[in-house]
């Protein structure tokens, strides 16, 4: 099965009305409760929450890793919610790329090899251009040949970022990519996510806890008991900690009720 892409998109990634709820009766837990989001093509989104708030919960749910018991996730004219398991793995697979905070990479592959690796799963030769482009830009052309354990945090991630990229994805997602980097390795990483979007034309949708990650991006998007209650665009980093502070005050409001 191949899964087709419609050129010139406007829409990269759409939530209508997402529920998702963990457990039942006085157990459950509604992760999402009614979550709406659009991301434009070629934009770097930031989610933001409180604990609990369903941020990590979307994320998964747009990429197609979760289920969602109510509503419509759309990828570009694909209905996502529609797919069987076996078609959102090669939609994952073709057209999804993934930065995961803990890296990710195989141990005992080199460098070279855990980039390429997405294409090798699916049968695809690479572009040696666009894999030249993307280990120079991310200063990895010394590295190549290294394992992970002989990388440090930061060119391990930025591997992880060459191989989300190497496939050319309609969208990445990044969950927490900054966790275990130092604050010089994070902006970094972060420079490049923002130059991906805006240079290369990269959608990005980032999920974090940092507002001064947050402040890369295009947008910021803030979510509250598994719903989107605001967002912002050109942020900076008050900003962020400003409309974070306001949501903590309206969580706690509630939870006391």
């Amino acid at each position: 099965m191949s899964i087709s892409t419609a050129p010139h998109r406007t829409i990269a990634v759409e939530a209508r009305d997402v529920v998702k709820t963990y457990g039942r009766g006085d157990t459950a837990v509604h992760a999402l409760d009614g979550a709406s989001l659009t991301i434009p093509a070629g934009q770097f989104a930031a989610v933001m929450g409180p604990s609990g708030s369903g941020k990590s919960t979307l994320m998964h749910t747009l990429a197609g890793l979760d289920d969602a018991d109510a509503g419509h996730v759309l990828l570009g004219d694909t209905d996502v919610t529609r797919l069987s398991e076996r078609q959102r793995t090669l939609l994952r697979r073709e057209r999804i790329g993934f930065v995961f905070q803990s890296f990710n990479l195989v141990p005992t592959l080199t460098a070279a090899e855990n980039i390429e690796l997405p294409l090798r799963l699916a049968g695809r030769r690479p572009d040696a251009d666009w894999v030249d482009k993307l280990v120079t830009t991310l200063g990895l052309a010394d590295r190549l040949h290294h394992r992970p354990a002989q990388l440090s945090g930061g060119q391990q991630q930025r591997v992880a970022v060459a191989r989300a990229l190497v496939t050319r994805p309609e969208i990445v997602f990044a969950d927490e990519p900054t966790g275990n980097l130092d604050s010089r390795s994070g902006e970094a990483l972060l420079d490049f996510l923002r130059h991906a979007a805006h240079d290369l034309g990269q959608t990005i949708v980032m999920v974090t806890h940092d507002p001064h990650a947050a402040a890369y991006a295009d947008r910021v998007v803030f979510l509250a008991d598994g719903r989107v209650v605001d967002e912002l665009a050109e942020p900076t980093v008050a900003a962020v900690l400003s409309r974070m502070s306001g949501l903590d005050t309206v969580t706690t409001t509630r939870k006391e009720r």
